[in-house]
C-alpha cells in the first residue's frame, strides 16, 4: 500500500566513512581473523594427524605443534585480505537480485534438497562409490531445478501479493512501473495523464525524490518554495485519486549524493523507464540506456495537426514582436502569429495557415487573415 507523504526532510545522505576507519570494518577484520585461524588451524590438525601417523619421538611433537600453529597463523593473517573482496562481490550480486526472486529461489533450493534427501536412501544402495556420487549429483540437480522452477513463477507470486496486499510488491517487468523524477511531479500534468487512464503502470516515487521535493518546498526562495509545494500537492492528489498506482520506494544509493544518478541507478536495477521533463537528465538517461518518458514530447505529440493552407478561427489577444503582427493561441496553447493582425486585437478571425515551425519550446503557426 502506498505510504503517506513524509513530513520530515533529509537534505542528503552523507558519504560513508572510509572503511578503514570504520569500527564495523575493524570488527569485521577481527572476526575474519578468528574464523580464518580456526578453519586453517583445524585443517592443520588434520594434516598433522596424517603426517604423524606411524612416526614417534621428536618428529611427532613437531608435527603436532608447528603444523597447526603455522596453519592457524596463516589463516588469521590471510583471511581478512582474501574474504572481504569476495563478500563484497556476493553483496553486489545479492543486491542485483529482486527480493521476490531471492525468496522464491531459496524456497526452490530447500524443496530440491528435500527431494534429494528423500531419494538418498535408495541411491545409497548402489554398489561402490556410485551411491555417494549419485546422491551428490541428484541433490545438486534437484536443487537447481527447484531454484529455476520457483524463480520462474515470480509473476504469479507478484499477482498473489498484489491481490491481498496492494502496492507491497514491485514486479520486474518494465510495463509494470515507471520511475518518476522531481521535475515531472512539479510539472503537474502527470496527475491529469494518470486520471485519463493512459498510464496503466504503477508510479515509483523514490524516497530521495520525496526528500528533494520537501527540501524545495522549504526553500527560502519564494519561486522554488512555490514549485516544491505544488509538487507535493500533485503527489498528494495522485495518492488520493489512485492510491494503488503510487508507490513510495525506500531503497537508496548511499554511494552517491546526486539525485539524478540515483534515479538512473534505480531505473537500471528495476529495468524501468524514467518519467522526466529535465532536459539534461533526459540526455544522460539515453546515454545510459534508460528509456525516457517525457511529458513535453507527449504534449507535442497529441497536439492537433495543422497543415499549411488550412483555415481556422483564432482570436487575436495581443501584439506580436514584429510590426503589425497579432498573436492568438489555440486550445492546446500553440501560438498563432497573424500577419497584419494587430489592427484586429480582441477580434476573432478566420485565418489561413501559411507555415508551421517546430521549435524546442513547441510549435509556432504563422497565418494570414482571410478578412483582409
Amino acid at each position: 500500500m502506498a505510504r503517506p507523504v513524509a513530513d520530515s526532510v533529509e537534505t542528503g545522505a552523507k558519504p560513508p566513512p572510509s572503511e578503514h576507519r570504520s569500527p564495523i570494518f575493524r570488527s569485521l577484520t577481527v572476526v575474519l581473523s578468528v574464523v580464518g585461524g580456526l578453519f586453517f588451524g583445524f585443517l592443520g590438525l588434520r594434516i598433522a594427524e596424517a603426517l604423524a601417523d606411524g612416526d614417534d619421538g621428536l618428529i611427532v611433537v613437531l608435527y603436532w605443534t608447528i603444523t597447526p600453529f603455522g596453519f592457524t597463523l596463516f589463516g588469521a593473517l590471510v583471511a581478512p585480505f582474501l574474504l572481504p573482496p569476495a563478500i563484497t562481490k556476493v553483496q553486489e550480486w545479492g543486491r542485483s537480485i529482486r527480493a521476490a526472486q531471492l525468496v522464491l529461489g531459496s524456497i526452490g533450493l530447500i524443496a530440491g534438497l528435500l527431494v534429494g534427501a528423500l531419494l538418498s536412501p535408495a541411491l545409497f544402495t548402489l554398489p561402490g562409490v556410485g551411491g555417494s556420487i549419485a546422491v551428490f549429483i541428484v541433490s545438486c540437480t534437484m536443487a537447481a531445478l527447484g531454484i529455476a522452477v520457483m524463480a520462474s513463477r515470480e509473476e504469479e507470486f507478484a499477482g498473489v501479493l498484489e491481490r491481498y496486499f496492494p502496492g507491497t510488491y514491485i514486479a520486474g517487468s518494465p510495463s509494470h512501473f515507471v520511475v518518476v523524477d522531481t521535475s515531472a511531479i512539479i510539472d503537474g500534468r502527470i496527475a491529469d495523464i494518470v486520471a485519463t487512464g493512459f498510464i496503466q503502470s504503477k508510479l515509483i516515487v523514490p524516497r530521495f525524490v520525496l526528500h528533494e521535493l520537501r527540501h524545495i518546498a522549504d526553500s527560502s526562495d519564494s519561486a522554488r518554495r512555490t514549485r516544491g509545494r505544488r509538487g507535493l500537492e500533485v503527489l498528494s492528489r495522485l495518492q488520493k485519486e489512485a492510491p494503488s498506482s503510487v508507490i513510495i520506494y525506500d531503497e537508496d544509493f548511499p554511494d552517491t549524493n546526486d539525485v539524478d544518478a540515483k534515479l538512473l541507478l534505480l531505473c537500471q536495477k528495476l529495468t524501468a523507464p524514467i518519467l522526466t521533463n529535465d532536459f539534461n537528465l533526459n540526455r544522460v538517461a539515453e546515454v545510459e540506456g534508460v528509456s525516457v518518458l517525457n511529458v513535453n514530447r507527449l504534449a507535442n505529440a497529441v497536439k492537433t495537426v495543422i497543415l499549411p493552407g488550412e483555415d481556422m478561427p483564432i482570436k487575436v489577444i495581443q501584439e506580436g514582436k514584429e510590426a503589425g503582427q497579432g498573436v492568438g493561441f489555440l486550445d492546446d496553447g500553440t501560438m498563432v502569429v497573424v500577419e497584419d493582425g494587430k489592427r484586429h486585437l480582441n477580434e476573432e478571425l478566420i485565418v489561413t495557415v501559411s507555415r508551421v515551425i517546430q521549435t524546442a519550446a513547441g510549435r509556432m503557426i504563422f497565418a494570414q487573415s482571410k478578412t483582409d
